[in-house]
């Protein structure tokens, strides 16, 4: 019996602005009870399946690009990553954004990703939860999240919205 199926998985980073191939269509089956071992060079991807498989990764946003969907849902995709891997998936997840224009859904406890990344960032209330604010961010694309902490449109932005939420992170019960 199959325990764990990889078909056709893929994933990149992007490292002082070059793409890095870390794994390009990795098919691979593994059996419920087997003992799987996986070498290879430095560098050649067997952190990044590991990641993967376990969901501290995804593998690429293009493959859910492929299928071409009017609107892709992300919940919290980039949560478990530490702070400068969540910058580089952003700034991929923004340029990939930039040139396919879909719709895009995403859900995040980090307000500094959300201002990046959003049009519009929803703020919503502590339970039950409803709309307490709808926020355009005044951005212009494309954007470099590498140094939008620095414009003082950011920070204003990201400032009105932490009233808002941090009224309702405190309202929340424990």
């Amino acid at each position: 019996m199959t325990m764990l199926s990889l078909s056709d998985v893929s994933r990149d980073f992007i490292t002082r602005g070059k793409t890095i191939q870390a794994m390009a269509g990795v098919s691979l089956d593994v059996s419920a009870g087997e003992f799987l071992t996986v070498v290879g060079p430095s560098g050649c991807g067997k952190s990044t399946l590991l990641n993967i498989v376990c969901g501290l990764l995804a593998p690429n946003i293009i493959r859910t690009l492929m299928y071409d969907p009017e609107v892709i849902l992300m919940d919290e995709p980039f949560g478990p990553l530490d702070a400068q891997t969540r910058l580089l998936l952003q700034d991929q997840l923004l340029k990939l954004w930039d040139g396919a224009r879909k719709t895009i859904v995403f859900i995040t406890h980090d307000l500094g990703e959300a201002v990046a990344l959003a049009d519009r960032v929803v703020v919503m209330t502590a339970r039950p939860g409803t709309v307490r604010r709808i926020c355009p961010v005044p951005l212009e694309r494309p954007r470099d999240v590498f140094h939008l902490h620095d414009d003082e449109r950011f920070r204003q932005t990201y400032d009105t919205l932490w009233d808002d939420l941090e009224a309702e992170v405190r309202r929340a019960p424990a």
